[in-house]
């Protein structure tokens, strides 16, 4: 079973120095009917204003991935870390047992655009942990980002979630595997692909249930992030 979540169907958000999309129901927007997916809370996509930003504010109990896809991102935290991360980059938090922090824009010039992912975390109360990677995806290659284990060399979060980064050139196709039990989100950042015959644009996504063949094909150059979840 596959069910499409619009892009146009989002929650919105307009500011002066923010949009945001959500894809579940997140702050003011709410939305019985997509609460979560599993244990996969949160897919926000946002676009920052040149030198705005989120203050300094909490999370607790919450795996917080967040996905640099224009632009870069200041990063300060109540652990001590402050860095920018830029386009290509992933950032995981472990919020754990609680942390306080914040992201701004640093650009007097060009605006952020990034995805922010929530995963419920299989505990609570575990220590609050922090790190920046940078990936690239070859076309045609699901490239894993994002696992329980770390395996060859993605950030290691604290639920059964492995979340891949694929690029698909126009007209090629890609198959992947699910192992019978699970379930899968896809998120198309950009271009337009079928999956299992569903057509897919820049900010679709998709709830996959009970199927154990995908098969991802294109109609223009794509790119996308891929969830197996438990």
């Amino acid at each position: 079973m596959i069910t499409l979540r619009k892009s146009a169907d989002r929650g919105r958000v307009q500011e002066s120095w923010l949009e945001s999309r959500h894809t579940f129901s997140f702050d003011t927007y709410h939305n019985p009917e997509w609460m979560n997916f599993g244990n996969l809370r949160v897919i926000n996509e946002d676009w920052v204003a040149p030198e705005k930003g989120f203050p300094l504010h909490p999370h607790r109990d919450m795996e917080i991935v967040t996905f640099i896809l224009e632009g870069s991102l200041e990063h300060r935290d109540s652990m001590g870390n402050q860095e920018i991360i830029r386009a290509g980059e992933i950032q995981r938090i472990t919020a754990g047992s609680g942390i306080r922090h914040s992201e701004a824009n640093p650009s007097a010039t060009e605006e952020v655009h990034l995805l922010q992912i929530w995963v419920f975390p299989e505990e609570k109360g575990l220590e609050p942990s922090y790190e920046v990677r940078r990936f690239t995806a070859a076309p045609g290659v699901l490239k894993l980002i994002v696992s329980r284990d770390g395996r060859d060399g993605s950030a290691l979060i604290h639920q059964d979630v492995s979340l891949f980064s694929g690029n698909l050139d126009a007209g090629r196709r890609l198959d992947y595997s699910l192992t019978p039990g699970r379930h899968a989100w896809l998120q198309v950042i950009e271009g337009k692909l079928a999956l299992n015959g569903n057509a897919l644009s820049s900010g679709d996504g998709a709830a996959v249930s009970e199927e154990t063949s995908l098969v991802f094909e294109t109609e223009e150059d794509s790119r996308f992030l891929l969830f197996d979840l438990d």
